[in-house]
């Protein structure tokens, strides 16, 4: 057993030295391989349960996209010992909130009760855990929810497959190339044995973090978790080989077409390192620079100055094996796409040859700083980032450290990692055009 009890998260506000705040927490590991990490918090009567499963739109199952979604919809259904339909409705008639979501490296579900419903919380987990019922019933019922929300939120939505067109220019053979919500056609052919067979691959204690944080009682809660969560069979090893990309050395340029919009999109992406990486910090530093607010470069420029942009976006897209780095642009009146993308070289070659200001730079420390103390001021926000940084960053200990390494970020960082990520002939160039009848 791991006793941590962690240093302080500062605060600092722009004008003065900030507010600390001390997170606390305590982890060990179960017999069957479940990772426990427990965050006291007794500021309020109110208290998070959540596990983070290492399985996400990268794990294919024969080939086959979009499990991994699929099983956050599915073990919603039922268990042995909760009816179908009725797992959601237990958490909203006692008080408490949930949620669930999929990226494509994890699986996180959360609820929120008051703090006298632990004992809730913990059984509906390990319910999901233990015992879900995986049916031809539930499969078809989920397969037409997750039909529908594909056409809701990519299909029939404007710029709605932008990710997965970004995706598939940047990778060709790690999954990172598929959408997370996975083809239809995969999941119409999958068959009840694989959704089992997935299951048992990867929703097993020894592929999963619980995070109880809040207002409990630390030893009582280790009981609670030793006999809800222990009798829980250990699975089988999770085997994972990293897929290896080849640097992209040209310009790779791609058209796609949209029904579903009026204005086109310029976008440059480029394939840049994983997010546990210090270089993936500094890009969300070069987007924000670039793009957050209206003072950043690229908006000040192309929307309030020059009027050539009626939106522009730099966005870093953090994954675990890698990450996309993504400039998209909607171009202003009569406004050329080719205009926009030589208006935004220049920003970047700018960012290339010239270190950032001292003033530009510590705005920019002082907005990271922020964003991170808000990001970890709630009990469902700490409970997600301890559980983040075990399972995507192996060190649970970054919930304290990560202020140091934000500070340790330099304006010659910034000036390198554009020079060694943002260059012309290691992008895609992405014409995502509206569109017409006569395009096929």
């Amino acid at each position: 057993m791991i006793n941590k009890i962690k240093l302080t998260v500062c605060a600092l506000l722009v004008s003065a030295a900030g507010v600390a705040q001390e997170v606390e927490f305590t982890e060990y590991e179960l017999d069957n391989g479940l990772h426990v990490i427990l965050h006291q918090d007794k500021t309020a009567p109110i208290v998070s349960t959540s596990v983070m499963y290492h399985v996400g739109g990268k794990d294919l199952k024969n080939d086959k996209t979009g499990f991994a979604h699929f099983f956050e919809h599915l073990l919603f259904e039922g268990t042995k010992n909760i009816k179908r339909g009725e797992f959601m409705s237990i958490i909203s008639s006692n008080g408490g909130s949930f949620n669930a979501t999929t990226s494509l490296d994890r699986t996180y579900y959360f609820e929120t009760f008051p703090s006298n419903k632990l004992e809730l919380g913990l059984w509906l987990e390990s319910e999901r855990m233990l015992h879900p019922v995986i049916s031809e019933t539930g499969v078809e019922t989920q397969n037409e929810v997750v039909k529908e929300e594909r056409r809701r939120s990519y299909d029939n939505r404007p710029y709605g497959n932008l990710l997965q067109v970004v995706q598939s220019n940047l990778f060709t053979e790690h999954p990172y190339k598929d959408p997370n919500i996975g083809y239809m056609e995969d999941l119409d052919a999958a068959t009840l044995e694989e959704f089992n067979e997935y299951f048992d691959e990867y929703y097993a204690p020894n592929n999963a973090t619980l995070v109880v944080a809040g207002d409990f009682e630390i030893e009582e809660t280790k009981k609670l978790i030793e006999d809800y969560f222990g009798p829980v069979p250990s699975g089988n090893e999770v085997s994972r080989t990293r897929v290896e990309e080849k640097p992209i050395n040209n310009t790779v340029t791609d058209t796609f077409y949209d029904p579903n919009i009026q204005l086109p999109m310029f976008i440059m992406a480029y394939r840049t390192p994983g997010m546990a990486t210090k270089d993936a910090q500094v890009l969300d530093m070069v987007s924000t620079l670039l793009s957050g607010g209206k003072s950043s470069r690229l908006y000040k420029k192309l929307v309030d100055d020059q009027k050539q942009a009626l939106q522009v976006s730099a966005i870093n897209l953090a994954f675990e094996d890698y990450s996309a780095y993504a400039i998209l642009s909607l171009p202003l009146g009569d406004t050329e796409l080719e205009t926009l993308k030589q208006e935004i070289d220049e920003e970047i070659v700018e960012l290339q040859n010239e270190t950032i200001s001292e003033r530009e730079f510590q705005k920019l420390q002082n907005t990271f700083e922020n964003r991170f103390v808000n990001a970890n001021s709630s009990v469902s926000g700490i409970a997600e980032s301890l559980a983040t940084y075990h399972v995507l960053h192996g060190d649970t200990d970054l919930i304290n450290e990560q202020i140091d390494i934000l500070r340790s970020i330099t304006p010659e960082d910034i000036k390198r990692v554009a020079n060694e990520y943002l260059n012309e002939n290691q992008r895609a160039e992405i014409y995502y055009l509206p569109k017409k009848d006569d395009v096929q």
